[in-house]
């Protein structure tokens, strides 16, 4: 069954979107998850992807979210070190 995370701030989803295209350079925020897929050799296809194992799905997931959180950590760094 499938996770869905919940955004705490529903206004930040399109933020959100646009990071995550941005890290995997992706055109289309929606396309993400396949590029980062492709990347780490998941065979992941729209719609059902029962067959992937948790180490399968995992590199995809943590090929996203880890970039993701480097990037919006080297932002506040970049931020942080603007406002001194």
């Amino acid at each position: 069954m499938a996770r869905r995370n919940k955004i705490l701030v529903p206004e930040a989803r399109n933020g959100l979107d646009a990071l995550k295209a941005k890290v995997v350079q992706a055109q289309n925020p929606e396309n993400a998850k396949f590029e980062a897929a492709q990347e780490v050799g998941v065979p992941l296809n729209k719609g059902y992807n029962g067959q992937l194992t948790s180490q399968e799905a995992g590199k995809v997931g943590g090929r996203l979210g880890g970039s993701m959180v480097r990037e919006l950590v080297k932002m506040a760094q970049e931020n942080m070190a603007k406002n001194r």
